[in-house]
């Protein structure tokens, strides 16, 4: 009888041990849970970030003070008429 007392007495501190050990890890992997959703919060407002800041530097305003000032471009002063293309003969560049 004694012998299976011992028996029994290992058996539960082996049971002990794995459920410490097995504890320790679910504790381990939520704290890494816990950062990993903490850095994928910090990616998203750094994603609303930079769309803010494409949407600001793709401004039609903007882009078109960059044209006249850099570039030196300016606008149209009639709208041509849309119209049909026509291949004029002769003129075909080759490239």
């Amino acid at each position: 009888m004694a012998k299976f007392n011992i028996f029994l007495l290992i058996v539960c501190i082996g049971c002990a041990i794995g459920v410490v050990t097995s504890q320790h890890r679910a504790r381990t992997l939520y704290t890494e849970l816990q950062e990993e959703q903490d850095r994928s919060r910090q990616f998203d407002v750094e994603w609303g970030q930079l769309q803010l800041e494409q949407s600001t530097w793709a401004t039609h305003a903007r882009i078109e003070k960059i044209a006249v000032e850099k570039l030196r471009m300016q606008a149209p002063q009639h709208a041509p008429q849309a119209g049909p293309l026509q291949m004029v003969p002769g003129r075909s560049e080759t490239r």
